[in-house]
């Protein structure tokens, strides 16, 4: 995903933003975003034949960068594996909690013994210490299945919303549902807080692309300014 392409998302997202409400629209607003989501996940989920922006981030990414923690960039020190875990995380739990009422894809095919971790919360307010050892333990391949799982749930969910579904309220219930399932800790009550003052198109709009795409930048600038480092002369 190029300078190019990467501008080009940014205006299709304000145009997705300026229809999405709007009833007439709506065939166009779900077609819009199958289109951004499909750059923010591998390129084999909608089989395009563009470089999608995890696709640019995976590119040449070694296994001690990927783990990397704490790194030595301005804007984050969590480790790539944290990034990526963390947006899963978050597009599975407003999709199939929040918008959909569905079970979690995390809970469907045990994916946390398959990714080697014991966390279930979306990973916001983690300890130092917890943040090491998911970035130390996390089993890569599994990680990256998960949220291809993910992807493919959500691009599902999406389409079958029905004309006037985007102007919805998330319900009260289902913010009850991310507590009882230790999706969100007691200790980021802000995070289901925000999410419940959201309608679904909010949740569009944010959790399941925006908040990927913004993500996956900070990935490739953790990776390449790791590569630089490991590449100057000692």
């Amino acid at each position: 995903m190029d300078i190019k392409l990467r501008k080009t998302w940014n205006e299709n997202h304000k145009i997705l933003s300026e229809i999405i409400l709007k009833r007439a629209e709506h065939t166009r607003a779900i077609q819009l975003f199958l289109s951004q989501h499909s750059l923010l996940h591998s390129s084999s989920i909608s089989e395009t034949p563009l470089v999608t922006l995890e696709d640019e981030m995976l590119k040449n990414l070694d296994e001690t960068t990927f783990r990397q923690y704490p790194v030595p960039n301005p804007d984050t020190k969590n480790s790539i594996a944290w990034h990526l875990w963390h947006i899963t995380r978050i597009e599975d739990m407003t999709m199939n909690i929040l918008l959909s009422n569905e079970q979690q894809v995390l809970f469907a095919e045990n994916w946390l013994e398959k990714m080697n971790i014991g966390f279930t919360h979306s990973g916001n307010d983690m300890s130092e210490k917890e943040i090491a050892l998911m970035s130390s333990k996390i089993d890569i391949n599994s990680l990256k299945a998960y949220r291809t799982a993910v992807g493919k749930r959500t691009r599902q969910v999406v389409s079958s919303l029905q004309p006037g579904q985007f102007k919805g309220k998330v319900e009260q219930n289902r913010i009850k549902r991310l507590f009882e399932e230790n999706a969100v800790s007691q200790n980021s009550k802000w995070l289901a807080d925000y999410w419940s003052k959201k309608n679904i198109a909010g949740l569009i709009l944010m959790p399941a692309t925006r908040h990927i795409f913004l993500h996956l930048n900070k990935c490739i600038r953790i990776k390449d300014r790791l590569h630089k480092l490991q590449a100057k002369p000692k």
